[in-house]
């Protein structure tokens, strides 16, 4: 064999292992809403896996909220669907389970990589006596405000304990020419905040599982008829921005952001939100942005320290190859979740990883979650598709006077049953 061919047929080989070591893809889709920051450790994080796992390509797929909803589930059902997703859990996650679109990672999280996250945080990922993902992050929803606005109509965030005290709030700042309450309509599930949040004041979690059975009416009861009439007394103040029913959640982000209303009702995610959502991609400084829990209701039977949100983490789908587990742990291994806590990206669910917290509002809300005796996960991912498309619906329609709060419960009662 000449030196020429013996070269040839030495790159040829050369090439050819090269193929065999790079086999393997782990699709890889998440949510990011304009942090560049978040974006780009999670990019960090797939390569040092791959430096770790000569021969394993992580190949990312970036999406807003409202973006990666709609592209899902047709992507669940294709031969190009991703191997790893994100996952609010809840209801969703089992309608995923029960269209047998995921694998299980039962035996994988069992031992250390279980060990090392929150058991409550687990449980959330768990169905029909399995575990079908890893939580990553936990999140609140409350009012951030801007403390600017507020003291310009004279209220007192630390004085808004009660309901009342919110409406006075609202009615203070209209007279002093601001508008109170920035929210996204056009996405919805930010308005259903309002009501989901009402019906735990009025009947904490014994109302809600309890709606979820059927018993007493379901969600067609007086709790939650009653919460929409107490969400009517907001609306009816009319506290909300100009177009707010045209306004995406990152447009009211951003919104917020400029000064152009003085709260939101909003998870902790809000924080860096709405800096890259700002006109001068800034945003308010920590200085200038204050935060409160949603408000405690005179008569209600729900405990005021509960709290609403998310618990989140991330899914293998069916078919996955194995080197999906195997990412899915480095993501979520302690090391990584302290130093996202650290960076004030989120609140983790690996065990101590809140210690490495320096964000004020994120540390806030850790010991509120902490504190907390029940966490409600949002209605619309906890009630499964089809009933949580109407939640977000009927609140929606409430808060643009094109339905009354019975006929609201009533809608949410017939998905429930259908």
């Amino acid at each position: 064999m000449n030196r020429c061919l013996a070269f040839a047929t030495a790159a040829t080989l050369s090439l050819a292992a090269a193929s065999l070591a790079a086999q393997t893809t782990v699709k890889w889709m998440h949510i990011e809403t304009n942090n560049a920051n978040i974006a780009n450790y999670f990019k960090q994080t797939a390569e040092a896996f791959e430096a770790k796992n000569p021969g394993v390509k992580v190949e990312i797929q970036v999406l807003e909220n409202e973006a990666y909803k709609a592209k899902l589930t047709t992507l669940l059902q294709s031969s190009d669907k991703p191997h790893v997703i994100y996952s609010w859990g809840g209801g969703v996650l089992q309608a995923q389970v029960r269209a047998g679109v995921l694998q299980d990672i039962d035996d994988a999280m069992k031992g250390a990589w279980a060990d090392s996250l929150s058991p409550g945080a687990v449980d959330a990922f768990r169905y029909q006596g399995k575990v079908w993902g890893a939580p990553m992050l936990m999140s609140q929803v409350g009012f951030y405000y801007n403390k600017a606005l507020f003291q310009q109509a004279g209220v007192d965030a630390a004085g808004i304990k009660t309901w009342d005290d919110l409406l006075g709030a609202v009615k203070k700042l209209k007279a002093a020419g601001i508008t109170p309450i920035v929210v996204g309509g056009a996405d919805k599930w930010p308005v259903h905040f309002y009501w989901t949040h009402i019906a735990l004041r009025l009947g904490g979690k014994p109302a809600f599982e309890a709606a979820q059975r059927g018993d007493a009416g379901g969600f067609g009861n007086d709790v939650f008829v009653k919460a929409g009439e107490v969400f009517k007394q907001l609306v009816d103040l009319q506290p909300f921005q100009p177009g707010f029913l045209a306004a995406t959640a990152p447009q009211s982000y951003g919104q917020f952001a400029d000064g152009k209303g003085a709260m939101t009702l909003m998870g902790n995610w809000l924080y860096n939100s709405q800096r890259g959502n700002a006109a001068d991609k800034k945003g308010l400084s920590d200085d200038a942005m204050g935060w409160f829990a949603f408000p405690a209701i005179p008569g209600g039977k729900g405990d005021p320290r509960e709290t609403l949100g998310g618990i989140n983490g991330w899914l293998v789908t069916k078919g996955a190859p194995k080197e999906a587990v195997e990412f899915l742990k480095f993501l979520t291994r302690p090391d990584a979740q302290r130093e996202m806590a650290a960076k004030g990206f989120f609140i983790p669910v690996a065990k101590g990883a809140d210690r490495d917290m320096v964000n004020p509002f994120f540390k806030l809300n850790a010991m509120n979650l902490a504190a907390s005796p029940y966490h409600q996960i949002f209605y619309d991912q906890m009630l499964g598709p089809s009933v949580g498309r109407v939640v977000n619906d009927v609140s929606t329609d409430i808060a643009a006077g094109k339905m009354t709060p019975k006929d609201a419960a009533a809608a949410i009662e017939d998905a429930r049953k259908n």
